[in-house]
């Protein structure tokens, strides 16, 4: 690896899957950009901080994407969705609408790191209601719930937002939060702090043309 060249850092997972996974060929090609002395900080929201040469930024990130990783931002933007293990099969827990929602709200800018949690049963294993944005599967809908706080002597389980909702009802809903907290929250604001502010109904039904 370059040693000389400035650093950027960027977050890499192995995409919305069974579980936060990595295979052989994906820790062999992570290893390609640090040194002996490097160490990866794993996040609790299933990314690898992962340092790599500014000047190379696109040709890595291809390389790295090119063996199944998913990158992403570091900063102000929405974290890639932390999920559960998804333990009775992929179309029974929801998984391709966690990779939808991941694929339309990841990366978006936001005035602070804005986590989403989703898990495929009331069981909770995807920690939706400790987290920014939560998503809950119940049969063949989905509940939402906002302002979770995981951390600190003020931590408090989320609303519950909206429930009984369609997949598409799901991405409207969580599309307006995102949109209300982009244009109307302070900047270093955390979400739950936001949430606070406002009444509820109104970030539900924000209008994203506003």
């Amino acid at each position: 690896m370059e040693t000389d060249a400035p650093k950027i850092k960027i977050a890499v997972n192995g995409g919305i899957g069974f579980g936060a996974k990595l295979n052989a060929k994906q820790l062999v090609t992570i290893s390609k950009y640090m040194n002996e002395e490097d160490e990866l900080e794993l996040t609790t929201f299933q990314q690898l901080y992962l340092e790599i040469p500014e000047n190379r930024k696109d040709e890595v990130i291809e390389e790295l994407e090119s063996v199944g990783l998913a990158c992403y931002s570091v900063g102000n933007f929405v974290k890639s969705l932390r999920t559960c293990n998804f333990c009775k099969g992929e179309e029974r827990e929801g998984m391709p609408i966690a990779k939808e929602l991941n694929r339309r709200f990841a990366e978006k800018p936001v005035p602070f790191t804005l986590k989403m949690a989703y898990t495929g049963c009331p069981v909770g294993c995807g920690e939706p209601m400790l987290s920014d944005i939560g998503v809950m599967k119940f049969k063949d809908h989905y509940n939402i719930y906002i302002g979770g706080k995981a951390k600190g002597k003020d931590a408090e389980v989320g609303y519950l937002l909206k429930e009984n909702l369609t997949p598409e009802e799901l991405y409207d809903t969580v599309d307006k939060l995102i949109a209300a907290y982009s244009q109307m929250g302070k900047k270093r604001e955390a979400f739950y702090k936001f949430c606070k502010r406002f009444d509820i109904d109104q970030l539900a039904n924000y209008s994203v043309a506003d």
